[in-house]
């Protein structure tokens, strides 16, 4: 089968955070996103669907319904998909090494680039002490959180009303508080080092809705955001080359955000 020639093939898409089941999910950008993007492989770095907010309350509109046919539709033509769950999709953890539809669950899986580089992919909770040690306070931040999200949605409603594009105030109040950032540092620091300790190049992580790429001590760090604030996924060109792509605003078929972060090896 042809594939219209505007839009983009990709060696691999790594998407995390997506949280289907949430008034917060950008399911319509990402939507947009997956009919636009084609790939070899897809990744889906966990919290794909969120559990602990469903289990409090059922929301499941049609646009999420669509996200989980769209993904259906990519395996069924072709593409590898591989789901590693996260915390808030930890169901799916008693499922690992199972397939279903086609789409292989794993615990944590290797990629290697077309330039030869081995990359780890994992979700990142485990790294994070607050979901670790105090799963008590993590669900009551979970809910400040999603206070927060919907005053984005407002916020950009509003934005959306008076033509102006899409920009995401919670992310905004989130980096300009101090132990935020430090918490950030902190986890990049020790995912990168759980990366080398695993022997591998690099390594693709979510959990903290923060899209970034960076070398940390010889380790490249990806984490490819999420789709309820960044609306971003991180991407791998044919030759191997990574970049992480924000998908702000519905592109169909155009370019992409000019925010894109390349780093080659």
């Amino acid at each position: 089968m042809s594939i219209d020639p505007r839009i983009k093939v990709y060696r691999a898409i790594w998407i995390s955070d997506i949280h289907l089941g949430t008034r917060g999910c950008q399911a319509t950008k990402l939507l947009d996103f997956l009919k636009n993007n084609e790939s070899e492989y897809l990744y889906l770095v966990g919290d794909i669907v969120d559990g602990w907010r469903l289990k409090r309350s059922w929301y499941w509109p049609q646009e999420h319904n669509d996200v989980v046919q769209k993904i259906l539709r990519k395996v069924r033509k072709g593409t590898k998909v591989i789901f590693v769950p996260g915390n808030h999709d930890e169901f799916a953890r008693n499922y690992v090494e199972l397939n279903f539809g086609g789409v292989e669950v794993k615990e944590k899986a290797i990629h290697e680039t077309a330039d030869g580089r081995r990359l780890l992919v994992i979700h990142g909770d485990e790294f994070d002490v607050v979901v670790k040690y105090a799963r008590w306070l993590a669900l009551l931040g979970d809910g400040a959180y999603t206070i927060l999200l919907t005053l984005n949605n407002w916020f950009n409603k509003l934005r959306e009303h008076f033509g102006w594009s899409y920009w995401s105030l919670s992310a905004y109040l989130k980096l300009k508080v101090k132990n935020a950032v430090q918490f950030i540092a902190e986890f990049e620091n020790a995912i990168a080092k759980a990366a080398a300790e695993e022997g591998v190049d690099g390594v693709v992580c979510g959990h903290i809705h923060h899209a970034e790429m960076r070398y940390i001590n010889g380790i490249l760090y990806c984490n490819d955001g999420d789709w309820v604030e960044s609306c971003s996924a991180l991407v791998e060109h044919r030759n191997g080359q990574i970049e992480l792509v924000k998908w702000a605003e519905p592109q169909t078929a155009k370019e992409t955000s000019k925010e894109n972060i390349v780093c080659a090896s």
